[in-house]
This record gives structure tokens, C-alpha cells and sequence, in this order.
């Protein structure tokens, strides 16, 4: 069963004592007391001196709320896998106060109806659920969801993840329909003619453990093709979890072009290579798969130099007998959302490839400044969207104390350097015991 955490109702004024206040909106990194009341903050600085209750963050960060705009709630359909509350459950343990979540459920998003049954079980968590709805109707590739309806019951995005947008006319059309809305695409960069039935980055590995392979054009080839479209429409593109060196470098090149593309990868995907799979492990089996040394040096610069937008985990909770079986026929994906922050500070951060800001920037700002949110500033009079970090917490991932129904992961044991403890939101806080 999983980890039951809750979040408690802020009754009166609640001080942040002594915490560092990281502000990237506002360049501040200070030592300061946070004022809260009624869901507000009241004042950011130094020396507050107002009764109520008070907590002493000292060695801690406090920041603005983080948010992961790729994850799988599996809600409608999949409950057995996660649900709308275990995944805001994670989200929260892993310091997020927002997440968006992709359309491949039973039934896809692909109505307004879908899109109201989501926000509506998501309103009453701390956690801000934006729901991402189809490109396609029920994710088909074959005719254009219809993108109006969708906007005004809140969706933020399209996408068919989990699947690629195949034909390059539906993608076309797609990019020209949401220049109404002012929304992005986001696609599952993959040519499956090329992908196949493989089931790990093609090369040494695969050939050694008699898997079939994943070759990385498979993805380089979709990013090219979404580039072109991007450019020849003017609209926004966002391109998932990007995994190879060329993806990145394509990127980097659309970007001085011009061009409004903007991507993520995940933590895993800058974390582990292929070699992870040794065992037939399917916990690190996962689409894209895992790749070479050389592409995890290409993604570490492509976040260095501010090619890559934004880190996301693509959380995807699966069953124990969706993995618990033979590797070409196990599932894609892993958890995430306990473990991105954490896998974050520990390997960009404190191996010094990125500043502390970055990293907040790039899982905080980035997310909603893609997707047209508003930002979650720390001034006077702003909601109190804030999430507390302690950097230098030693502590080790177990599946065993998971929030989210899955466990699969590839981390568990493994002990980190870096920690969210807290969130504060909607006049709610959860802070870990």
C-alpha cells in the first residue's frame, strides 16, 4: 500500500524562520523570515517579528513551487496503477506543488468532459493538477481532437504522449490549430518504423543480452521532422524527453534559428546508462530507453548552456505484473516524482553543472512559463507557492515508503545528497516528519 501523507489548513500567520530564500524571478539568494497568512505571503525579508506559528528552516532553501510537467496519473482507467491522489501524493513528497498530466488514460483525454472529471478530483490536494488533452482522438493519430472545447475546460496543452503524432499532416494541422490558444504541442519524439518492437538503446548492450534495439535516429528522425513543422507554421513545439546527443544538438540549432521549440529531459535520462538494464532489469526499461555515456555528457551540456528548457520525470507508474515478467514484453516507464529533485541536486548541482537557481529555474519557472501558467512569485500579496529544500539531507530512496501506488524504479536504495521537505500551497502545507 502506499505511504499515506497529508497536507494541514495554515490557521493563522505562519513564519519561515531563518530560511535562505532563493528568488530566480527577482535575483535573491538571502537569508529571510516568510510571512504567511490567508494563503498569502505577507512579507519576505529579513527579521520578521509577527506571532504565530513558526518554523526555523535554518540550513534550509525556500523557493518557488516546483512544478513537473510530464507525468502519467493513470486516472480515469488505471487505477490499479495510480490514481489522481497517490500521484498528487508523490508529487507533493517529492516538492512539487504542480504537475501536468499526459492524456494516455482510459478513457484518453480527449473531451472537455475528461478534462473537468480531472481538475475536479484534483481540486481539493495541495498539489495543482493542469491536464494535458489529446492531439487525436483517443490518441489514434487519425483525426484531430477537438482543440476549443478542450482549452476552455482547462487543458494547457496537447499531446499524444505515449504515442507519437506519426503523420506529418495531423502534426501540421495541429501546430496551425493551437496558434488560437496559444498553447504548445507536445510530442513523443519517435519513428516507430524505426523503433520497432525494440526494447533498449540499440548498440553493444542490446546485441550482448540478445535484446532488440532502439536505434537513436528513431528519435532524431521525429525531432527533425518536428523542427521543419514548427518553423514552417511559427508555432510552439515542445519536445519530451528528449535521450540522444543529436536530438540535443537539433535543439540547439532550431533555437539559434529562431525557432519555438523547447524540450525536457528527465532525471534518469542524465543519470543512468543502458548498462542499467544488466539482469534484464525492466525497472530501467523505459521509452526512450536509456543511452550511451556520450549522450548523457551531451544532455549534461544541452542543460549547462540552456539548450534544454526544463527537467521532468515522466513518472510513469506501472504494476508489479507489468514488469514482474520477460523484458520484451514488460512495460515502458519508471516512478519519478520521489526521486527527480533528489536526483537533481544530487548529480547537476552538486557535481557543479548547474547553480542551485538553475536547477528551480528549469523545474520551476520553465514548466509554466511553456505552458502560459502564471508564475509562482515570492512578494507581498502573491499566493504562497513555495517549496522547502534541504540540500545537504543524506537520505535513501525506498519503494517500500513510496506515496504512489508503483514501484517501479530503478533507485531503490539508493542514497541521495538533497531532499525537498516541504511544500506550501492553497494555504496548505505538508512538511516531512
Amino acid at each position: 500500500m502506499p505511504r499515506n501523507v497529508t497536507a494541514k489548513t495554515i490557521t493563522g500567520h505562519l513564519v519561515l524562520k531563518n530560511a535562505r530564500l532563493i528568488d530566480v524571478i527577482n535575483n535573491r539568494d538571502e537569508a529571510a523570515d516568510i510571512v504567511i497568512l490567508d494563503g498569502q505571503i505577507e512579507s519576505a525579508g529579513k527579521s520578521a517579528s509577527v506571532r504565530g506559528e513558526t518554523i526555523d528552516l535554518k540550513g534550509k532553501v525556500v523557493t518557488h513551487g516546483l512544478m513537473d510537467m510530464h507525468v502519467h496519473l493513470r486516472e480515469p482507467g488505471r487505477e490499479d496503477k495510480e490514481t489522481i491522489l497517490t500521484g498528487c501524493n508523490a508529487a507533493m513528497a517529492g516538492g512539487f506543488t504542480a504537475v501536468a498530466c499526459m492524456p494516455n488514460t482510459s478513457p484518453a483525454i480527449d473531451t472537455p468532459d475528461t478534462v473537468q472529471y480531472i481538475k475536479l478530483k484534483a481540486a481539493e490536494h495541495l498539489v495543482d493538477v493542469y491536464p494535458i488533452a489529446c492531439v487525436t482522438k483517443n490518441r489514434e493519430g487519425k483525426e484531430l481532437a477537438e482543440f476549443a472545447g478542450l482549452v476552455r475546460a482547462g487543458a494547457v496543452a496537447v499531446s499524444d504522449d505515449g504515442e507519437p503524432v506519426w503523420n506529418a499532416e495531423i502534426m501540421r494541422r495541429a501546430l496551425e490549430y493551437v496558434r488560437m490558444f496559444s498553447i504548445p504541442v507536445i510530442n513523443h519524439p519517435e519513428d516507430k518504423t524505426l523503433s520497432l518492437k525494440g526494447s533498449i538503446h540499440e548498440g553493444f548492450t542490446s546485441t550482448r543480452l540478445g535484446l532488440p534495439g532502439i536505434p537513436a535516429p528513431a528519435e532524431e528522425v521525429m525531432v527533425m521532422r518536428d523542427i521543419r513543422l514548427a518553423e514552417f507554421t511559427g508555432s510552439q513545439v515542445h519536445l519530451a524527453h528528449l535521450s540522444t546527443a543529436r536530438s540535443i544538438d537539433l535543439v540547439r540549432e532550431a533555437k539559434k534559428r529562431g525557432i519555438k521549440v523547447t524540450c525536457e529531459v528527465c532525471p534518469h535520462h542524465f543519470t543512468l546508462t543502458v548498462e542499467a538494464v544488466e539482469g534484464y532489469n525492466t525497472n530501467a526499461k523505459m521509452n526512450p530507453p536509456l543511452r550511451e555515456a556520450s549522450d548523457i555528457e551531451a544532455i549534461l551540456e544541452g542543460i549547462k548552456d540552456g539548450t534544454i528548457d526544463t527537467i521532468a520525470s515522466d513518472h510513469a507508474p506501472h504494476t508489479i505484473d507489468d514488469k514482474l515478467c520477460e523484458f520484451n514484453i514488460a512495460a515502458f516507464g519508471i516512478t519519478g516524482l520521489e526521486t527527480s529533485l533528489a536526483l537533481t541536486l544530487d548529480r547537476l548541482v552538486r557535481k557543479n553543472v548547474i547553480t542551485l537557481a538553475d536547477a528551480i529555474r528549469k523545474m520551476s519557472l520553465a514548466p509554466r512559463q511553456i505552458l502560459g501558467l502564471p508564475l509562482p512569485e515570492i512578494k507581498p500579496g502573491a499566493p504562497a507557492n513555495l517549496t522547502i529544500i534541504d540540500p545537504d539531507k543524506i537520505w535513501t530512496y525506498e519503494v517500500g515508503h513510496t506515496c504512489s501506488m508503483s514501484t517501479n524504479t530503478p533507485f531503490h536504495g539508493h542514497t541521495f545528497t538533497g531532499k525537498a521537505t516541504g511544500v506550501i500551497n492553497k494555504n496548505r502545507i505538508f512538511l516531512e516528519a
